[in-house]
């Protein structure tokens, strides 16, 4: 690869950067071309972009990057692909629904809407990031919650009411 060649490479990682904003770097070295096959399939049914990278190059558009992306070029080493996704804990929890059948892909460090997550021991913490849907639907549920118990308590208060009534206007007959 000539030098024009890897500055078009890098510029084209920068810009695969800078426009997803959740970013799993994993290492699936020594996979066979069958776990290979499940894994790209595993990634296009949970819509996880797959793509195997160079290093160097990874770690040259990481510093050409606006993010800062801390200590992630440390952990490029070895076999490295990108795992890019617009929900934040679907490659963590494919990394993990993998993992049952497979000693492989190991995560190696994840940039997550600006948080920086270093080392397989992240997993856990990116598998129970919410999505912004799922924080959608929480804060929707909580603002649900107190109408929901306002409209109960005033339609048992309506019958117990009703009960009442009934019963004073059955006692002074």
């Amino acid at each position: 690869m000539n030098k024009q060649e890897r500055n078009q490479v890098i510029d084209n990682l920068v810009t695969v950067l800078q426009d997803n904003s959740n970013i799993y770097v994993a290492d699936t070295a020594e996979l066979d071309a069958e776990l290979t096959s499940d894994l790209r399939r595993a990634c296009f049914n949970k819509d996880v972009e797959l793509q195997v990278v160079k290093n160097t190059l990874l770690a040259k558009a990481m510093e050409k990057s606006e993010k800062d992306f801390e200590d992630m070029p440390s952990v490029l080493k070895g076999y490295t692909s990108l795992m890019l996704s617009e929900v934040a804990n679907a490659p963590a929890k494919l990394i993990k629904e993998f993992r049952k059948k497979s000693e492989k892909p190991i995560l190696k460090a994840a940039y997550v809407e600006q948080s920086v997550y270093i080392g397989h021991e992240s997993l856990e913490a990116l598998v129970s990031l919410k999505s912004k849907e799922e924080l959608i639907g929480d804060v929707i549920l909580l603002l649900q919650s107190p109408a929901k118990t306002v409209i109960s308590q005033l339609q048992s208060g309506g019958s117990t009411l009703a009960g009442l009534m009934k019963t004073l206007s059955e006692k002074e007959s």
